[in-house]
Order: C-alpha cells, then sequence, then structure tokens
C-alpha cells in the first residue's frame, strides 16, 4: 500500500481531488482503498485529501460521478508499484494523470477546487431558522372585561411560524388586570406589528397591546 500511497501523494501535490473539482465517486473508491488514515509527515497530500474526503462520509453514495477514475488510479499505482520487466517497459510507462508545469495557473485552479467544494458542502447545510420569545402583555378596557374570553380571543390567532405559550394575568390597578402572554414567532413568517393589529381587532375586550419583552432563540 506504502506504492500506492506514495502515487497518490504525488498526485494530489497539485490536486485537490482524484478527479475534477469537487469530491466524486472516484475519491469514495480510493478512499475506501487505504486502511488508516495516512502519516501526515509522510504523505502531508494524501492526509490532508484524506480528512477532507472522511467529512463527506455520509454523502458518499450521493456524490457524482462514477468510480472508474479511481480504479483506474489504483490499477496504475499498483503497476507502478511492480518491478518493471525491462528498461523499454520503463520509458513506456504512462502517467495516467500527467504533471503541470504552470506552477501559477495550477495553484489557481487547485483554489477554485477548493472554493467550489466549499460553497457545494455549504449548500448542503440546513437553513437555520431564527426564532424569538416574546412577552406580549394585552390590556382591557376596564375590571369588567371577561379576561378569560380577552385570551380566547388572542390564542384565536393561528398563522404559520406563530406558537402561543404560558399565560398570567398581571394586576395594573383599580381592580383592572391585564393579559401577559409568551409566545414563539419565527423571524421570517411573523410580523409583530401585524400581530397587534390582529390582536387588536378584539376591540370588544382589547384597549391596547405592548411587546414587554423579546429574546432572540
Amino acid at each position: 500500500m506504502s506504492a500506492n500511497l506514495t502515487k497518490l501523494e504525488e498526485h494530489l501535490k497539485t490536486r485537490s481531488y482524484v478527479e475534477g473539482y469537487t469530491p466524486s465517486q472516484a475519491d469514495v473508491t480510493v478512499f475506501k482503498a487505504i486502511s488508516a488514515a495516512p502519516d501526515a509527515a509522510t504523505y502531508p497530500s494524501v492526509a490532508r485529501w484524506f480528512n477532507h474526503i472522511k467529512s463527506y462520509t455520509s454523502e458518499f453514495d450521493s456524490l457524482a460521478g462514477t468510480s472508474a477514475a479511481g480504479e483506474a488510479f489504483l490499477g496504475g499505482a499498483a503497476a507502478a508499484a511492480a518491478p518493471a520487466a525491462t528498461a523499454e517497459e520503463d520509458d513506456d510507462e504512462v502517467d495516467l494523470f500527467g504533471s503541470d508545469e504552470e506552477e501559477d495557473a495550477e495553484a489557481e485552479r487547485i483554489k477554485a477546487e477548493r472554493v467550489a467544494a466549499y460553497q457545494a458542502k455549504k449548500a448542503n447545510k440546513p437553513k437555520t431558522v431564527a426564532k424569538s420569545v416574546v412577552t406580549l402583555e394585552v390590556k382591557p378596557w376596564d375590571d369588567e372585561t371577561d379576561m378569560a374570553k380577552l385570551e380566547e380571543s388572542v390564542r384565536s390567532i393561528e398563522q404559520e411560524g406563530l406558537v402561543w405559550g404560558a399565560s398570567k394575568l398581571v394586576p395594573i390597578g383599580y381592580g383592572i388586570k391585564k393579559l401577559q402572554i409568551t409566545l414563539v414567532v419565527e423571524d421570517e413568517l411573523v410580523s409583530l406589528d401585524e400581530l397587534q393589529e390582529k390582536v387588536a381587532e378584539f376591540d370588544d375586550y382589547v384597549q391596547s397591546s405592548d411587546v414587554a419583552a423579546m429574546q432572540k432563540l
């Protein structure tokens, strides 16, 4: 296997992947042929590639391409490891991947590969949903307002991204109590201004409402 790793080390010195600009089935094929993590001191390029491809383990089956290039590489590496029969055979040996003497252009290509791989991996990550915990205070008209009906009306408001939580009645003086209710909202789906407008529509019970507190989750 050391001969294979030597061949792979030479190949990956100027490339990010076995084939192409993003992880593919060729990388998976070669990766699976390596029994253990390569020694970073002896094979730095292989070790870097190995750890990078390992991060795609859960996505192996969905990676593009075929295993043909990986199998070709493994076959070529094995052939290179075998003793040459004659000097003529040595001369006729074909480098399946070749080399690039234009170092500046190759460095730009490698950079482009890594940027493309990063963007592809980033695109596959689930988007984080921004949420907030809000404390809403709803004031009645007077001490004769039916607070149970008031709360029932407020909780009847339903929409995507809105979840009502715990509530309590808080005295504000002269026998009047206000409803203090907690809710969780998805910031992109729920506008607090629009929500307060809906609450205000229950004008038989509601005098006004205020956002007393808000905290991002």
